[in-house]
């Protein structure tokens, strides 16, 4: 079976050179290893070093040097509008307030179907309609790719303090010790 070893990121690796694409959903996106189906058909094991959140427009290599794209799969959400930028501002922090994985844009919200979120959105004042369409969430703002909570560091770094949010939602964020500081992520204590 090929083997995809290596990802990149949308706008770092070759798009005209892509030989295939492989579609998959939210949860499909987040791996290190799996068998995946092609869409043109064919098969190609994803054997990456750790597991990455791929996105649309991702890249995977394989080992060929060949390029396969990632294409977000439609999939269902609840896209929520509202007419007022105020309350858009208010309906994303209460959503960001409970930790649910939100796609964010100037105009819509989109996030998972959950009849119980639908009713408190509903009663804020926003429109909810069902929607099937591709969902890519924003990234944390600890974002690294081995987490599936988007905060998990990529490269080592030292820490001499928490953060703050360990005990909000019940579990602990894992950081290696003894380590230098990454370019991706301002560790600044205040």
């Amino acid at each position: 079976m090929r083997r995809l070893h290596r990802h990149a990121a949308r706008g770092h690796w070759p798009t005209d050179e892509a030989v295939a694409t492989v579609t998959l959903d939210f949860d499909a996106r987040h791996r290190r290893r799996i068998r995946l189906d092609l869409d043109g058909g064919g098969e190609a094991l994803l054997d990456l070093d750790r597991a990455v959140a791929l996105a649309a427009g991702d890249g995977l290599q394989l080992e060929s040097g060949e390029w396969i794209a990632v294409i977000a799969a439609p999939e269902p959400v609840l896209e929520i509008t509202a007419s007022e930028l105020g309350l858009r501002m208010r309906l994303a922090w209460h959503l960001g307030n409970r930790h649910v994985p939100a796609e964010i844009t100037a105009d819509r919200i989109r996030i998972r179907p959950d009849h119980v979120l639908q009713d408190m959105l509903e009663g804020l004042g926003a429109n909810v309609s069902e929607k099937l369409a591709p969902f890519q969430p924003e990234r944390g703002a600890y974002h690294g790719a081995g987490s599936p909570h988007g905060h998990a560091h990529d490269q080592s770094h030292e820490h001499g303090h928490s953060h703050p949010h360990d005990d909000e939602h019940g579990h602990d964020h894992e950081h290696e010790q003894d380590h230098e500081p990454d370019d991706d992520h301002d560790h600044r204590v205040a």
